[in-house]
């Protein structure tokens, strides 16, 4: 059987657990009848054989076992880990975090009575409110090892054991492949199928939490792609990409979306035609459907076109570049514990240039913030390297891409730092403050778009906040108090500020309840306090969330004194956008930028920087740092 990667059956389940779409590929469950006959022949002694069974279940059966490996999991993804209610031969048995993605299914036929047969591995990838099924072809034999894996006494999951699954998924390069495609059908059915946004302009920023949320889709810029070669046929237009998306945008928020099956069926019959993985690329195979194969301008006979750009750009030439930087920071203003801070960068191109030129650039500023990782698009080749640059060539795709991807330092310092403290004053009353410094150090063209901090109280219910700002303002809802510092269209560049933050909030008086004695052996939790009313549990209890909801309340305990100390609450969060330059000082000089063969094609650079996790700890509080040493 060939090594490479084939798929024999994609399903879809929608939330209701029904079938709304499925493929087989004949062509590759012949290699799989094949492949079960040669190994009953050869295993004619041995009593456990694999008999070719109509392998893949029709619909019916496949939802069937869906359900019923719902039911003895507990959740649709199942716990992966081995409880006292495992069942021998479940997935949770091989007890492995690696069975919530990588499932096996149950299947008993009507002809068979209740005969079962075992269908694996199926790679599930949720998407909003359906789940993909995708099967790759194993080896019957690797069939075989797994059912008896579910059948171990002992555990083995340690790689290179004996038996072990990660030991058995080494020797299943099929299973990367089924996890793109699963990922790729996601991406179809959901309409996000967009390629990473280039933002050429600086257009004024709507600010707030929808800068934060949006983060690299580049809502402040242009976000058009390039078009390919006219054709006969209508010309590529940036909706038809979004045609999905827009189809799923106007259906209610409310319930199921629409599947577009003519889509999808489009895209499998391109991307994985006979079964075989060839171009998961939707823009690509979205070319292909609505321009047809190029031949009006061929590239010239010594130059092989990649697989990559189907298509040759006609059009205004130009090429774009957008550095896109998240910081992630833990800021503790504490002796004991240094604060941590890490960015995480990548930069988006758009090369709208016609024929197939080759690009070559220095990436420059490295010196400022060591680079930690750094990783380039394939295309990419990389002659030269130092310690203050990173040169590099490649022939560009056809739309946006992610040229490079990086970690690194912060070369300059927190953009915000400072304190927090928040203490009891009574029961129901807690006194806070902020003390904070934004733009310390920054000079321009840096300049701060918004900023917002926020404090979490998911356990108590706000009634009231008394205090006022030295800067900014202050909203509030049921379990969280949001300062907005900096508000968008007043950005904050070439200075910085000091702000500070003092007061009292107020909450619903405390209640203590009981939590529902579990019915998975793990026993009660005991006295939970809550603001709100529980309510009303379902007869079945969903494992997944159980666990959860465990791991969240198995924290230390505290003095009631300090209530407001729990590890995993005693936080502030802060939120912002940083426009002008780049965090890791990593740049791109346009001047520096040539086309071969030599076009004059003007160079385009934005950069942008929002904040990701950048957390700071409650001083006052005991920090996760400071409980693991203590342990």
């Amino acid at each position: 059987m060939p090594v490479s990667c084939s798929i024999r059956a994609i399903w879809i389940l929608n939330n209701l657990d029904a079938v709304v779409f499925s493929r087989r590929f004949p062509v590759v469950e012949k290699q799989w009848r094949a492949a079960c006959k040669a190994l009953n022949d050869a295993s004619n002694d041995d009593p456990v054989k694999y008999a070719v069974h109509p392998i893949l279940p029709n619909d019916s059966e496949l939802a069937a076992g869906f359900v019923e490996r719902k039911e003895r999991e507990g959740s649709v993804r199942g716990y992966g880990i081995r409880v006292p209610q495992s069942a021998e031969g479940s997935d949770s048995w091989v007890d492995d975090p690696i069975t919530r993605h990588i499932i096996s299914l149950r299947i008993a036929t009507k002809e068979e009575g209740d005969e079962t047969f075992l269908l694996w591995p199926l790679i599930l990838h949720v998407r909003g409110s359906y789940s993909i099924l995708v099967l790759p072809l194993v080896e019957p034999g690797q069939l075989r090892e797994y059912e008896t894996l579910c059948t171990k006494s002992g555990c083995g999951n340690a790689v290179g054991a004996d038996g072990s699954l990660p030991s058995l998924l080494l020797d299943l390069p099929s299973i990367t492949g089924g996890c793109m495609v699963a990922h790729a059908v996601g991406d179809v059915i959901a309409g996000d199928v967009v390629d990473p946004e280039v933002v050429v302009s600086a257009a004024p920023s709507v600010g707030g939490l929808l800068d934060s949320l949006t983060g690299s889709i580049g809502i402040s810029g242009i976000s058009s792609r390039a078009k390919p070669v006219a054709s006969p046929v209508t010309p590529l237009t940036p909706t038809g990409n979004a045609a999905i998306g827009a189809a799923l945008a106007d259906a209610p928020k409310i319930g199921l979306k629409p599947l577009d099956k003519d889509a999808l069926r489009t895209f499998l019959s391109s991307a994985i035609p006979f079964g075989t993985p060839l171009d998961l690329n939707y823009t690509n195979i979205f070319s292909v459907k609505a321009n047809g194969f190029n031949s009006s301008d061929q590239p010239p006979t010594d130059v092989k076109q990649p697989a990559w750009k189907p298509y040759l750009y006609k059009g205004k030439q130009r090429i774009l570049f957008t550095i896109h930087e998240t910081i992630h920071a833990a800021l503790y203003d504490r002796d004991d514990i240094s604060d941590t801070i890490s960015v995480a960068g990548q930069i988006n191109c758009r090369a709208e240039l016609e024929g197939l030129p080759d690009v070559s650039l220095p990436l420059t500023g490295l010196d400022k913030a060591p680079i930690e990782v750094l990783s380039f698009h394939p295309c990419v080749q990389v002659p030269e390297h130092g310690a203050d640059k990173q040169a590099m060539m490649f022939s560009p795709p056809l739309g946006n891409f992610v040229l490079v991807r990086y970690q690194a330092n912060c070369g300059l310092g927190p953009p915000l730092k400072g304190f927090y403290q928040l203490s009891m004053v009574s029961e129901d009353e807690g006194a806070f403050l902020f003390k904070l410094r934004l733009m310390e150090g920054y000079k321009a063209p840096y300049a701060m778009e918004f900023c917002n901090v926020t404090m979490p109280f998911p356990r108590r219910r706000v009634l009231s906040l008394d205090g006022t700002p030295s800067i900014g303002a202050v909203s509030t809802t049921e379990h969280l108090v949001e300062w907005k510092i900096v508000t968008g269209g007043r950005s904050l560049s070439g200075r910085s500020i000091e702000a500070t933050f003092s007061g009292t909030v107020r909450f619903a008086p405390w209640q203590s309840q009981r939590l529902i004695p579990s019915k998975f052996g793990f026993g009660n939790l005991g006295d939970e306090d809550f603001d709100t009313e529980m309510e009303n549990t379902n007869n079945m209890v969903n494992v997944e969330e159980f666990l959860m909801e465990k791991m969240s309340k198995d924290l230390p305990p505290v003095d009631l004194e300090e209530p407001f100390c729990w590890q995993a609450y005693s936080y502030a969060k802060a939120s912002f956008k940083i426009t002008g330059a780049s965090l890791s000082g990593m740049s791109i000089d346009p001047k520096w930028v040539s086309i071969y063969p030599a076009v004059k094609a003007p160079v385009e650079l934005s950069t942008q920087l929002i904040s990701g996790d950048y957390i700071l700890w409650n001083t006052l509080g005991k920090c996760p740092s400071v409980a693991k040493a203590q342990a």
